[in-house]
């Protein structure tokens, strides 16, 4: 299977942004031909039982009550053959072929996407009709679901009372398919879905981060405090006579506008917080930090080898800004870099493994020792 082919059939990239990121669903049959699991289920069991790995049970009994329980698991054998869903969250940062499920989404920035998450289901399992308020694609894997999507509705504001799930009332579907191995759902944010295996079943959900005005507004708050910023004081010797003492008049209410918005006006700083905030993991990440700093030397010693590979961790965001002062960011971190380094740095945010002989035609120059001996001392890459 060669996972970096979709095949759009009549759509495109392109058509796909234009008539429907963001503003109705879409089936696509066959979306990838001859699909396989990247992740047996055994093993996703077995990710669901690791303390660091988020997961869930949703199961419901024969008088619809639902029930939410969170890992880690020490057993199944509790919820039967019937009517229950496992969820592991982040699976792409534990499985590398889960991870290149993002590969064919790349027409999509990659600090947009969150993780991928892999349900399996029993016969009759889901998590009921819900809504979501984020953009998701969903591959199905093996055995058969039965999808219904709908549109945005206000009326659906019914909630069923469980504090774990985001349910709704029944809703009029526009999608009302079964899917297969290698079908492509797309569900666009606030539009009501629910989602029954009709059998043993397997999904993999590409989330997307979509961070609010108030986390924004939060985060970059803590940015300024974290590093003592935005300390200097609002003033105001242009003042003239007031009309009343007690009114906050118009244009004082827009100076204390200008004057918080100066802060993200400052591009250096803006340009730090976005892409520390934006690739920042939500997720534990399987870090492969050496066990005694690599240094110039030993970077050497270590390219003496012909077949050695550098590999970056599973899962691993990473991003580049190129304005004011070009940065690498990786999980957060930040790596100051100049054009000499750029190209190495723009391999590294691809995170396509580098060859014995790609490291050493980058390793003439200083930087470039210096951002890679970094980034395999943080754990972001390793040696394979």
């Amino acid at each position: 299977m060669n996972i970096a082919t979709l095949n759009w059939g009549d759509l495109s990239p392109e058509k796909f942004l234009a008539q429907y990121w963001q503003k109705k669903p879409l089936l696509i049959k066959q979306a990838f031909k001859n699909f396989k699991d990247t992740i047996p289920a055994d093993e996703l069991a077995g990710l669901a039982m690791e303390a660091e790995i988020e997961s869930r049970i949703v199961s419901v009994n024969n008088h619809g009550n639902w029930q939410v329980d969170h890992g880690p698991f020490e057993d199944f054998s509790q919820y039967g053959e019937a009517n229950w869903t496992l969820l592991v969250q982040a699976v792409n940062n534990w499985s590398r072929p889960t991870n290149a499920l993002l590969t064919p989404f790349a027409f999509i920035p990659r600090w947009r996407i969150d993780d991928v998450m892999v349900s399996f289901s029993t016969p009759n399992g889901g998590v009921g009709a819900h809504l979501d308020q984020y953009d998701v694609f969903i591959i199905q894997g093996s055995g058969k679901r039965r999808w219904q999507v709908g549109a945005p509705n206000n009326d659906l504001s019914t909630l069923l009372p469980h504090p774990d799930l985001k349910q709704v009332s029944a809703f009029e579907p526009l999608i009302d398919e079964i899917t297969e191995a290698g079908d492509l759902l797309y569900i666009p944010p606030n539009h009501p879905h629910n989602g029954v295996s009709l059998e043993n079943s397997v999904n993999f959900s590409i989330g997307f981060q979509a961070p609010s005005s108030q986390e924004l507004w939060s985060s970059f708050a803590d940015k300024l405090i974290d590093n003592n910023l935005g300390e200097q004081r609002f003033g105001d010797a242009t003042r003239k006579v007031a009309s009343s003492s007690t009114l906050i008049s118009n244009s004082d209410q827009q100076q204390l506008k200008i004057f918080m918005l100066e802060q993200l006006e400052n591009t250096e700083l803006f340009e730090q917080f976005i892409g520390q905030y934006l690739t920042q993991s939500h997720h534990a990440l399987e870090l492969l930090m050496p066990v005694n700093d690599i240094d110039e030397e030993k970077l050497a010693d270590i390219l003496s080898e012909p077949e050695i590979l550098f590999m970056p961790v599973s899962g691993l965001k990473a991003a580049i800004i190129t304005e004011s002062q070009t940065t690498l960011f990786l999980n957060g971190d930040s790596f100051p870099i100049d054009n000499q380094s750029l190209p190495l740095a723009q391999l590294l945010a691809g995170q396509t493994p580098l060859t014995t002989s790609q490291v050493k035609s980058f390793n003439s120059c200083l930087k470039n020792t210096q951002l890679l001996t970094s980034v395999l001392n943080k754990g972001y890459w390793y040696i394979e």
